[in-house]
């Protein structure tokens, strides 16, 4: 690779890792026929650093030029920053040369907004397009789109990605428009909007679109924003755009920062909590409100999960006999994961369980013994909240700083 490739790589690379939602959870397998490359007998294959994030890719932006002077981000059009910009080209031939290396197992690609969002996305489209068709690939890809570009643009970008995403950025309207006046909620959610559309469409007739689904990110701490609100929004858009995640990134200070921005980062394990509750939400059967229920004017405590919080507000529904009880209130007992309960419930069909039977079961018996009834055991009261502190995480940490 020549030096001024390397350079363009290095800063471009670098701008791309405040963007979390890489993810690549869901997509199918593709064909990648006789002369193609990029498919794997697994499907797409991940790992992960200790802090949940996804190392798998070709995580890169094409430029950090960007006509948008977002206050949050370090690209920005009034930043100091080293700017660069890649080739269409030049992006097939990394990915392309370290997939063979074994380096990747497929692409991530963002951008800064040059010229206009049009040409933007097009760049964008062009190089999934000359993957998929040029060389074959059938390895994943991720093509965060530009929601202020023309709609078929973004139609053609679900032809040849796994997965696309759009990030709001901040969960309000008022937010954005205070700290990227650029940006309009109102073109975020119609894009998103017509990718659940095409989503569906092509479920029905059994034809690719964005198979993976669509994700976005949130900004942690940026504004005044509650962990309630965040939250709230989320539900909202896991209802009404059938997101396949909302990722959670913690603000942190940039530089040359804006005025507007605070001067201190948030607690970096709220991003956690955030992720703990989202979880919840996804997995757990709970909606935003309950969860909100256990927080403090809005934000969720810090030290302890959102899932203990809820059972300590709600003591009088505890404990739980778990020989009858059934899966959703199971579901909610601190300690219990889903597969856990999936195999109590499976057991209990054939005996009647003792506590010797949930610790082979569950992974942690003594976090559960204030919450549940077994045939040989009966908590006699609930634990104080010290007792609860001790927190095995039940969702993983993911996401980046900003």
């Amino acid at each position: 690779m020549d030096e001024k490739l390397t350079t363009k790589l290095r800063i471009l690379s670098d701008a791309a890792k405040y963007d979390a939602s890489c993810a690549s959870s869901g997509a199918p397998k593709r064909a990648a026929g006789l002369d193609g490359i990029g498919s794997t007998s697994n499907g797409i294959c991940h790992a992960y650093t200790p802090d949940g994030r996804c190392v798998s890719l070709l995580k890169i932006l094409l430029t950090n030029y960007c006509l948008f002077d977002c206050a949050y981000c370090i690209n920005r059009r009034s930043s100091n920053v080293e700017r660069a910009r890649f080739t269409v080209d030049e992006v097939v031939s990394l990915t392309l040369n370290f997939y063979k290396r074994n380096y990747i197992e497929g692409l991530f690609l963002s951008s800064g907004i040059i010229r206009n969002p049009d040409h933007t996305m097009e760049q964008l489209v062009l190089v999934a397009k000359t993957l998929r068709h040029e060389h074959g690939f059938a390895g994943y890809i991720h093509l965060k789109t530009i929601p202020e570009a023309n709609p078929w643009l973004i139609e053609q970008a679900g032809l040849f990605a796994d997965r696309l995403s759009i990030n709001i950025e901040l969960p309000s309207a008022d937010s954005l428009a205070r700290f990227a006046p650029e940006k309009k909620a109102a073109s975020i959610t119609g894009a998103m909007g017509q990718m659940k559309e095409r989503i569906d469409e092509a479920k029905e007739d059994r034809r690719k679109f964005s198979p993976a689904g669509q994700s976005t990110q949130v900004i942690v701490g940026a504004d005044a924003t509650t962990d309630a609100a965040l939250l709230n929004t989320s539900a909202v858009l896991y209802k009404d755009y059938a997101l396949r995640r909302v990722y959670y990134s913690a603000f942190s200070p940039i530089p040359s920062p804006s005025a507007v921005l605070p001067l201190k980062a948030p607690p970096l394990q709220r991003e956690n909590r955030l992720y703990q509750a989202d979880w919840l939400l996804r997995f757990y059967g709970f909606s935003a409100d309950e969860v909100a229920s256990a927080s403090r004017d809005g934000m969720l405590a810090l030290d302890i999960d959102p899932k203990a919080a809820w059972a300590l507000q709600n003591r009088e529904r505890f404990p739980l006999d778990v020989n009858t009880a059934d899966r959703e209130m199971l579901l909610r007992v601190p300690g219990l994961g889903v597969r856990s309960v999936d195999r109590i419930i499976a057991a209990r069909r054939h005996a009647r369980l003792r506590l010797a039977d949930i610790g082979r079961l569950a992974r942690s018996v003594k976090r559960l013994l204030p919450f549940l009834i077994t045939a040989d055991y009966r908590p006699t009261k609930i634990s104080d909240r010290a007792d609860l502190r001790p927190n095995l995480a039940e969702a993983p940490v993911q996401g980046n700083l900003f």
